[in-house]
């Protein structure tokens, strides 16, 4: 199978390519990428005006499987993630069972790849069942294809357990990703601490409850020299503490969502509240300014989904009921394009390091490279393209956003993983 993508114009962060070119795909590979192209492909795509980005790679996404299957299913993940554009996605390990054996981590990758589409790594649970107290086989989950180890849904609390789970980790070369949350803290909270919660009523989740755990995990992380990812920061002084551990030289990553770096608290609408409810929650305009200075001057290299459904039944209910979290896959690269690059905080370069290069080289996989020679993972995005996110045409199961109904800039048109087409956009 080959495919040409042509008079695209290519960003390529690997290199810092950014030129209008065409790519020759063949047997899966980038076998050519050049503006004089003259070959004859199987398939031939038309990226005029189109960006030509590495198939994006999301560090942090929730698939349900095993366990919670009407929330979402390997194969409809798939789906959602292809659509917006990713070709490589890690799984997070609260299912049920959770993912903290061989077993399960060899069911998520057989069942993945039956499919044909995009890339699921099933990342490891820190502990036995996630509860906290024993270390899960960690060496035996790497032998497995586990790429990373995380708690994600919770932290560790007992610090001596995690120390040694993040010593393990360094042994074995593999990341760990910090779910940050003071569990001892959160006191019953559902949204962020301020002026918003006192108005709706709703007890708060203070700033306290993630930076205690950023510095905690940044200074475990200092003494053990495991690679320490941090997931979805929220919080400015999450983004100071990363900026000065990485002058000190501590290996250490962040990523934040789009909810974050787009909505306050003070954005929360009272008529759809639950679909505004997320773990970290929404903060303040300086939390938010701070996110995306930190994105800017590179302290935060990674742009994740944490792509959290639910079905309707969990979400109808109320503030202190509903489960915490939102999709994103489908609407993070507009959402990116939209508030980020158009809003003059990053360049469509920067966009793609955040949400190809930098993911693949933090987790220490194959991707975000566009040169003849790497996977053939590709994704072809319209920066023209107007509309507004439409929660009733997901490929989720999920349909819990805050976003339905928002106008936004930029959408996938095509997505290429190892050399096949895995979604073409039909219509908006």
């Amino acid at each position: 199978m080959t495919i040409l993508v042509k008079n695209g114009r290519v960003i390529n962060p690997a290199t810092q390519t950014d030129e209008t070119a065409d790519v020759y795909v063949e047997d899966g590979v980038i076998a050519a990428v050049s503006s004089d192209m003259t070959r004859e492909a199987d398939h031939v795509i038309d990226a005029s005006g189109c960006y030509v980005m590495p198939g994006f790679i999301d560090l942090h996404v929730h698939f349900r499987d095993p366990g919670f299957e009407e929330k979402e299913a390997i194969f409809s993940g798939m789906r959602a993630a292809a659509r917006g554009g990713y070709t490589t996605v890690f799984a997070m390990p609260n299912t049920k069972p959770a993912a903290d054996c061989a077993d399960v981590i060899g069911y998520v990758h057989r069942k993945a790849a039956s499919a044909r589409g995009i890339r699921v790594l099933q990342v490891g649970a820190i502990t036995r069942g996630q509860r906290g107290e024993e270390l899960s086989d960690i060496e035996g989950m790497v032998k497995a294809g586990c790429p990373a180890i995380s708690e994600d849904g919770k932290s560790v609390m007992d610090a001596e357990v995690y120390r040694k789970g993040m010593a393990e980790a360094a042994r074995l070369g593999i990341p760990v990703f910090a779910h940050c949350e003071d569990i001892n803290l959160v006191n019953g909270g559902v949204m962020n601490a301020d002026e918003r919660a006192k108005e709706l009523n709703l007890s708060g989740i203070t700033n306290a409850v993630e930076d205690v755990i950023v510095a905690r995990d940044i200074l475990l992380a200092k003494e053990t020299g495991v690679r320490l990812h941090l997931c979805h920061c929220s919080t400015a002084d999450s983004v100071r503490m990363v900026r000065d551990a990485k002058k000190e030289g501590v290996t250490v990553s962040a990523e934040v969502c789009p909810h974050h770096f787009t909505l306050t608290s003070g954005d929360i609408d009272e008529s759809e509240l639950t679909n505004y409810k997320m773990n970290p929650p929404l903060r303040t305009r300086a939390d938010v300014d701070a996110l995306r200075e930190g994105l800017k001057d590179g302290t935060v290299e990674v742009i994740s989904t944490d792509h959290a459904p639910h079905t309707e039944a969990d979400k109808n209910n109320s503030m202190e009921k509903a489960p915490f979290g939102i999709v994103g896959l489908e609407t993070a690269a507009c959402l990116t394009y939209t508030e980020l690059v158009l809003g003059g905080w990053l360049a469509p370069m920067q966009m793609a390091e955040k949400m190809s290069f930098n993911p693949a080289r933090i987790a220490g996989v194959d991707g975000g490279d566009i040169q003849p020679g790497k996977p053939a993972d590709l994704v072809v995005f319209d920066p023209a393209a107007e509309y507004r996110i439409d929660r009733n045409t997901f490929l989720s199961k999920g349909r819990n956003t805050p976003f339905h109904g928002r106008k936004v800039q930029g959408c996938v048109k095509y997505t290429i993983c190892g050399g096949s087409v895995v979604y073409q956009q039909e219509d908006i």
